[in-house]
């Protein structure tokens, strides 16, 4: 077994042997490993024997552990080898390749930490947001996803600057004082992206809206989605997604549908000329009882005949519905609709279209 003391760059066959067995075994330990390393961080964030939270802290966190602890079997494993002398090159002026690998292990060492803790703040934000939604407050369902934004890219500029400090050996010092120097041409060539941040925080101190309010912006009416650093999201009754720009939201008007008390309904219906005012009169009767006794709205509905229009006697229908949501608002106007249709043929009339009445004169 003496060939097993045989070196071949720097190092002998046994401890290319002992690298490689060190490296299969740690392959081999790795699941059971990320299986008690994924419990004990699970545990951090409270017990908890919900299936879907269990698969989505493994679903966030499986890679990031996988590769952590592929990267620290690697590197113990590497422990019983050595670099060749060419590459560990220890003179003044020569190519110090040993201390590249060990910047490269830092270096993707604190990604896969950074990745960790990212993955981590996505976990507790979707925990957050199971718990908000449990609760009456809107506010909250805003509050927590921009929170989750903030914390998210702080972890990631905290993370690029620990890298340039200890992988490329940059004095993070003496950046931050270049930064402060080139911060007045920086917020000119960010202007937009800061009064879009600014707006944010505007939406969130003022709270023009929430989360689940039904707005009209711009000509765009739908439901608030997200509020974002740059934008929110508004999901329109199309169920298209319409992104507008925070600093647009705050200059310009709005109108919150959602913190209506009610929703206003008015329209016409036209009655044909040959209708008797007996008739119409009972119509008129007929639909304010119809608006004043329906449960979904208040007494505050005025029917009138109001219109001798160029082909119909327009009838006036305007009432309120007790209620900001729009599916009880075009529920209630489908069932009073109906209705009117009823009231209108129970007397025998007609309804209305546009129509010219030609007459030929004969000489």
């Amino acid at each position: 077994m003496e060939f097993l003391n045989n070196e071949y760059f720097g190092n002998s066959l046994i401890d290319y042997l002992y690298f490689l067995t060190s490296f299969i075994i740690g392959l081999l330990l790795i699941i059971p490993f990320r299986l008690l390393l994924s419990k004990l961080l699970f545990r951090l964030f409270g017990k908890s024997n919900d299936k879907k939270d269990n698969e989505k802290f493994n679903s966030l966190l499986k890679k990031p552990l996988r590769y952590f602890l592929i990267l620290t079997v690697l590197y113990i494993s590497a422990q019983f080898i050595s670099l060749p002398e060419f590459l560990a090159n220890t003179e003044e002026g020569g190519l110090n390749y040993a201390e590249y690998f060990d910047k490269a292990f830092n270096f993707f060492l604190l990604i896969i930490i950074f990745w960790t803790i990212n993955r981590s703040i996505d976990f507790i934000g979707y925990k957050l947001k199971n718990k908000a939604l449990k609760t009456e407050s809107k506010v909250d369902d805003q509050l927590i996803p921009f929170a989750i934004d903030i914390a998210k890219v702080l972890t990631i500029v905290f993370g690029i600057v620990m890298i340039l400090g200890d992988v490329f050996d940059v004095n993070v010092t003496a950046l931050v004082t270049g930064l402060g120097i080139g911060g007045v041409a920086f917020a000119l060539a960010s202007k937009e992206s800061l009064e879009n941040l600014l707006g944010s925080f505007t939406i969130f101190f003022d709270k023009p809206f929430t989360v689940g309010d039904t707005v009209t912006l711009g000509g765009v009416t739908g439901t608030v989605e997200k509020v974002g650093f740059r934008s929110t999201r508004i999901r329109t009754f199309d169920k298209s997604v319409v992104t507008v720009p925070n600093k647009n939201i705050i200059s310009t008007e709005l109108d919150n549908l959602g913190a209506r008390p009610v929703r206003r309904v008015k329209f016409n219906i036209g009655l044909t000329y040959d209708t008797s005012v007996e008739n119409i009169k009972n119509i008129v009767d007929d639909i304010q009882k119809l608006i004043d006794e329906h449960p979904m709205t208040n007494q505050d509905g005025k029917v009138r005949f109001l219109n001798f229009g160029a082909s119909s006697l327009d009838i006036m229908v305007l009432y309120y519905v007790d209620s900001p949501d729009w599916e009880v608002l075009i529920d209630a106007k489908q069932k009073i609709n109906f209705d009117i249709i009823d009231i209108v043929n129970k007397y025998k009339c007609e309804f209305a279209f546009p129509s010219t009445s030609v007459y030929i004169e004969k000489n």
